[in-house]
Formats: structure tokens, sequence, C-alpha cells
């Protein structure tokens, strides 16, 4: 099979590699996908560059999300058939070297969930980590309906499945944003109120926009760099969910005004969620998809031979969605 793969870390162009691999088969318990597209997320990026982790493996495919059809199934595999269209997540995380940068993939038969046939294959690349992010931030602690959700950079790659999940979760939805543009894309998605925090007060704006009550739930794409916002806005036993925080890596949390107002917090990273909750959230995205037409941000496309172009686009930090490599071609 064609595939890119790296067997240092370093600079895209110096170190991604466009060649022949042996075509992989399903083990026991796996499933192979015949993968059209795939995801970059900037978690691929990083660990390609050598700034997320060192690395794992001596070679590497890498990105973690895409979409194909299951052409081959191993042992013991119940649940998805041959020809059934899937989208994936984790394909190359912790213990796993071969990503979705490649024509094929093999991996865990928990890690794909069909793909609906009215959802092209790029945009079931978008969804993966992503989604599945989104989804875990809304829903780890119990319903929302009803609730007030503030999304940090509510037009990102988690940010804009956010905005779309918790509309469908019942809940009012504030956005904050850093552009015109992306404030439009927020509002398209279904935010009820968007705010931008280079131009507007974030605290005086949502504080207003919920009767100075606060938000019960936060999504927030940089813990380190909003938490002077962040505690400002939160209403009494609410909960903040943190997926990341490049802003500070290491921030001072105050805990005792944590505790004096019962604000929860979650931190995660998806692949080291428990599988109960992972399944459940394949399971209701599965559901959300069904129940109507929804938004996927494709912000480029390349062919899988300039995948290093693809991870290029990332690292320039002004894409709007997720930038997508087509494993076909």
């Amino acid at each position: 099979m064609k595939a890119v793969w790296y067997e240092r870390t370093g600079a895209a162009p110096d170190v991604l590699t466009y060649g022949d691999m042996p075509t992989p088969v399903a083990a026991p318990g796996e499933v192979r996908v015949k993968l059209e597209a795939s995801g970059v997320n900037p978690a691929d990026v990083g660990r390609r560059a050598g700034s997320y982790r060192a690395m794992e493996f001596s070679r590497v495919i890498p990105n973690s999300d895409g979409a194909g059809i299951i052409d081959q199934i191993g042992d013991g595999v119940t649940r998805p058939g041959v020809g059934q269209r899937v989208w994936l997540y984790n394909g190359q995380r912790n213990g796993r070297a071969f990503g979705t940068a490649a024509e094929y993939i093999t991996l865990a038969e928990h890690l794909v969930t069909p793909l609906p046939a009215d959802v092209s294959f790029a945009a079931g690349a978008t969804l993966g980590i992503p989604c599945m992010t989104a989804w875990c931030c809304l829903f780890g602690d119990g319903p929302i309906a009803g609730q007030t959700v503030l999304v940090t950079g509510g037009a990102g790659a988690v940010g804009h499945y956010a905005v779309q999940l918790a509309k469908w979760g019942g809940a009012r939805v504030i956005a904050t944003v850093s552009s015109a543009l992306k404030a439009e894309q927020a509002r398209l998605d279904g935010a009820d109120f968007t705010i931008n925090y280079k131009t507007e007060d974030v605290v005086a704006k949502a504080m207003a926009f919920t009767d100075q009550r606060g938000v019960d739930r936060m999504v927030d794409v940089d813990f380190g760099g909003n938490i002077a916002t962040t505690l400002k806005v939160m209403a009494m036993n609410s909960t903040i969910a943190v997926y990341a925080t490049n802003g500070n890596r290491t921030p001072i949390v105050p805990m005792r005004d944590l505790m004096e107002r019962c604000i929860g917090l979650r931190s995660l990273v998806l692949f080291a969620l428990p599988p109960v909750l992972l399944a459940a959230a394949q399971a209701d995205i599965s559901k959300w998809l069904a129940a109507g037409p929804r938004l996927h941000n494709i912000a480029a496309q390349f062919a899988l031979s300039e995948t290093a172009q693809a991870h290029l686009a990332v690292e320039k930090g002004d894409k709007l969605g997720t930038v997508i490599v087509d494993c076909a071609r």
C-alpha cells in the first residue's frame, strides 16, 4: 500500500516519507479499513514535530482520524461487516504506531463507527477526535438540557462540534471567537450568542446573557490561558471541561475559589477516557448524525503524497475547520 511515515521527529518536509509499505492484515478483534480520507489534528502535527512527546515507535504513520470502507475483518469481530462505511478515531495514538495517512489501516473494532451514506468520507474524517472530544466535554457529567454552555474557541475543530452537540442536547450556547468570520461560523452551528474575545469583554457579555447567574458548563480549549476569565463567568455548581491548555501549560489553579462555588474541573484526553464513556459518545454521535444534516468544516484537502503540506497547513494556525488528506489519490 501507499503510505506516509516518519522515523524521526522534525519539520514535515524533512521527516515525512511517501512510499510503499506492506498492506496490513486484520488480526483477531480488528477490522481493516480501506481509507478514503484522513483528518489532521494539531496533536498529530505536534507528535510528528516532536513537541508533543517523544517517539514511541521506530516508524510512525501519522494522523489519528479517518473514514473509509471496511474490507476485511479479523476473527471474533461481530459488529461491523465488510462493505460498511465507517469513521474512526485514535488510529495513531499511545500504543498504536500506524495511523491514517495510508491507503489501509487495521485497528480494534470498537474504534470504528458506521458513517451515514449522506456524509462524505472527507466529512467523516473531521469527526473522530474533535467530535468525540466535544461530546465527552459536554455530556461526561450528565445531561445539559436547560443549561447554559460556554464553548471557548467556538469555531474550532472541537468547538464547532461542541456548539452543534450542545444545541442538540437542549442547551443555550455562548461561543467565544476571534473574528467576525468565526462568529458567523459559530452562529451557523447554532450558537445563541457569540463574543469576540479580542475586542469584547467576555465576562461582562457572558454574565449579561445569563442574567448575572453565570454558565453551567464550559468546554475549554485553553484552560491556562483563559483561567482568569473562566472563574468569573462560572455559576455555582458548574463544570469546566478542559481538553487543551496551550496558552499556559502550568497554570496556578485557585482551588479555594473552585471549592467555595462547587465548580467541578474535568480534564480529559480522549484515548485515556473509560471505554464505556467512549462507547456512549459513539452511540450518541450516531443518533445526532441521523437526526438531521450537520455542518462539517473542511479547511483544505491534499493528496496522500502531499501529507507534508497538510501538516504545514495545520501548523500555520489560520485554518477554519479540519485539514483532510485524500488517501485514495
